[in-house]
């Protein structure tokens, strides 16, 4: 069974971290398992990109991601679950994976966005980049209709 599940989650996009939270919660009742929540930011603080915000802005949108996850973990993990939320930066993919490794994840639970096949040629899809790189189990919770 599995011990520590890691779910990213994406505050951007109301109701579509919901199913995958939903399946963290059912696995970690039933394993007795910890449920860690992750949102990456992109890298503001890259000195290419960091130029173009104010000094403290950067820990203003960690600070208010932060509390967003808190909300979220508040209205869909119960109180016997135990949890953590992680917010974390950089390249989305890749931290996910680092962050599953830090923590011992031995499963990651992930939602994957609708996307035409033309999109994933294009734009790549951090679910399908997460599945071949790990080299723990990966659940890809699609969206439904």
């Amino acid at each position: 069974m599995y011990k520590q599940i890691l779910v990213p989650v994406d505050l951007n996009d109301k109701g579509f971290s919901d199913k995958a939270i939903e399946q963290a919660v059912w696995h970690a009742k039933h394993a007795n398992a910890q449920v860690h929540l992750l949102n990456v930011l992109p890298g503001i603080h890259m000195s290419m990109v960091a130029t173009y915000f104010p000094k403290d802005a950067a820990q203003k949108m960690r600070d208010d991601v932060e509390a967003q996850l808190k909300l979220f973990a508040s209205q869909h993990i119960p109180e016997e679950v135990v949890y953590k939320a992680h917010v974390a930066e950089g390249k989305t993919y890749s931290t996910i994976l680092d962050y599953a490794e830090k923590l011992g994840a031995d499963l990651i639970i992930m939602p994957s966005h609708k996307r035409s096949k033309i999109d994933k040629v294009v734009l790549g899809s951090v679910a399908s980049k997460v599945v071949q790189n790990s080299p723990i189990n990966v659940m890809v919770v699609k969206p439904q209709g």
